[in-house]
Order: structure tokens, then C-alpha cells, then sequence
């Protein structure tokens, strides 16, 4: 029986992380831990996890993502995104624990207008970016085993990600005004997750790999597809970036190449399918629960 760990237990890829490992074709044991549980900055709390889990396999799902704040929170996330996931990849591969990091596609040099791939340039314009950036490095100087995904616009039917928004905001406002100009692939976290148990029980190369659902969009329209899934009457207005400015600032563009990880755990289903499924499971959440 393989044993998992799965860190950042608590969030959307989290969560979808331990679905996915109870319904993987293993025979698997799985440990996860939430922040409060395993606060990765802490080295006796990963020494007390990895004493109680003796995992095979650990998934890192534990980040700082506030990426506004982090402009204001540099030290915090530094913390968290470069010396937690440093101190974690180093207990993992002292004790010859299989590793599988997550970053994002903040990474890569926003000057790029065709799908980014793994070699490309990395820079990094905003703390969370460089945090991340940085992480990776740590990782792979000390784990050279590890496997570490890319993804890009990630969500899920909990947590706080853009499609939950969309749907409480359309509910709650006649008119929204959401930025056409910054493009990229959304990823459901159930997809990754199990592109990301797949990647780790497969004989791939470690490395780096992006992941994310196939297709492009620009936040303008994923709003207008989640409204029209949801049945949500709201009207949708186009703004460029500059008519919305954030501490942080996002890519423009950043649809990622996956063919790399398509080789292995097979080409992404379009966001669009996806988008649908996650739909549907937040409608029968919320069906489900008691007014």
C-alpha cells in the first residue's frame, strides 16, 4: 500500500487532490494536512507529519496565492512560496519521499503572444510571481527528483477562485465589468489533480510541466460562459486592464503549451467541458444545502 501526503489539504487543489487520490486506481493511504494542521514554514511540523504519514508520494498544495497582498506581504510570502516549499522538498528527499510541486504561470516573461512552454523565459512581475519563481528553484536544487506543474486560472466549486465570484456577483449586480485583455486557459482543479497523480506514478522524466485545460480565453469570456452555464442574468461589460488596476500586476497573455504532460497523462479536455462540470457540482451544492 503507497502512502500520500498531500499538504494544503484545506484548498480548492487541496481538496481535489484527496478526491482524486480516493479514486485513483492505487491502493493508496492518504494523509492531508490544512494550514492548521502543517504550516510548511515550520520545520517540526513537517518532521511530525512526515513521522506520521511515512508517505511514498507528498503533493504540495500549500502557497501563499494572495496576490495583491503579497505587494504589502513580501516577507509572508517569501515565507511561505520559497522557504516552506524548500524546507519540505529537503525533508522529502532526505527521506527518499517522491515529490510534486505546484506553481503557476505568473512565472514566465509576460512578453510572449503563442502558448508558453517549460524552457521558455521566466521573470516574474509582482512579489507573488517572483515568490513562486524562486520556489520552484528551491525545489529543484533540492529535490532533482521532483515533478513541479505549471497552471494557469484555476478553479473549482469551492474555495475563492474567479468562477465563484462570477456567479455571486452576477446574483447580486445588474452589470459587472470584467477585463477582456488579459488571455489565457482555465484550469479546473479536478483535472489537475489528477494529471498530477497520474504524472507521479508514471516513469516521466522529473522536471517541470504545464498543466492546464485546453482552449483561450480572456477573462471577459469565461465571465460570460460561467453566467450562461449558470443561468445568471447579468450583463457583462468589456474593460481593458487599465480601466482596472490591481497592486499586482497579471500577464496578458499566458495560455500555456502542454504538450509535454500531454504526453504522458494524455491532452486536457477543453475548459469549456470542464467549466460545465464544475457548474453542475456547484448547482447541486448548493440544492443541497438548507435554506
Amino acid at each position: 500500500m503507497k502512502r500520500v501526503m498531500i499538504t494544503g489539504g484545506g484548498g480548492q487543489l487541496g481538496q481535489k487532490l484527496i478526491g482524486a487520490a480516493k479514486s485513483a486506481p492505487h491502493d493508496w493511504r492518504i494523509f492531508a494536512y490544512n494550514r492548521s494542521s502543517l504550516d510548511i514554514t515550520k520545520t517540526e511540523d513537517i518532521e511530525a507529519a512526515l513521522a506520521e504519514a511515512r508517505p511514498d508520494i507528498c503533493f504540495n498544495a500549500a502557497a501563499y496565492t494572495a496576490v495583491d497582498r503579497a505587494e504589502s506581504d513580501a516577507d509572508k510570502a517569501r515565507l511561505v512560496n520559497v522557504e516552506g516549499s524548500r524546507r519540505l522538498a529537503l525533508a522529502c528527499r532526505d527521506a527518499g519521499i517522491d515529490f510534486v510541486h505546484f506553481s503557476t504561470d505568473y512565472v514566465y516573461d509576460d512578453g510572449y503572444n503563442r502558448p508558453l512552454k517549460e524552457t521558455d523565459r521566466t521573470e516574474g512581475s509582482s512579489v507573488y510571481a517572483r515568490t513562486k519563481l524562486q520556489g520552484e528553484n528551491e525545489v529543484l536544487s533540492c529535490h532533482p527528483g521532483a515533478y513541479i506543474l505549471r497552471t494557469s486560472w484555476v478553479f473549482a466549486e469551492y474555495g475563492q477562485n474567479f468562477v465563484r465570484t462570477m456567479i455571486r456577483l452576477g446574483k447580486e449586480r445588474d452589470e459587472l465589468s470584467v477585463v477582456c485583455d488579459q488571455v489565457g486557459s482555465p484550469t479546473y482543479a479536478a483535472d489537475l489533480a489528477a494529471a498530477a497523480i497520474h504524472l507521479a506514478t508514471s516513469d516521466a522524466e522529473p522536471g517541470i510541466y504545464n498543466y492546464s485545460n485546453s482552449g483561450v480565453c480572456s477573462w471577459y469570456d469565461l465571465a460570460l460562459a460561467i453566467h450562461e452555464m449558470a443561468g445568471v442574468d447579468c450583463r457583462v461589460k468589456p474593460i481593458p486592464t487599465a480601466q482596472y488596476p490591481t497592486p499586482a500586476a497579471r500577464p496578458h497573455y499566458s495560455v500555456l503549451d502542454t504538450h509535454k504532460i500531454a504526453g504522458v497523462v494524455g491532452t486536457p479536455r477543453h475548459w469549456r467541458e470542464a467549466l460545465a462540470d464544475c457548474v453542475e457540482r456547484l448547482h447541486k451544492i448548493s440544492s443541497a444545502t438548507p435554506v
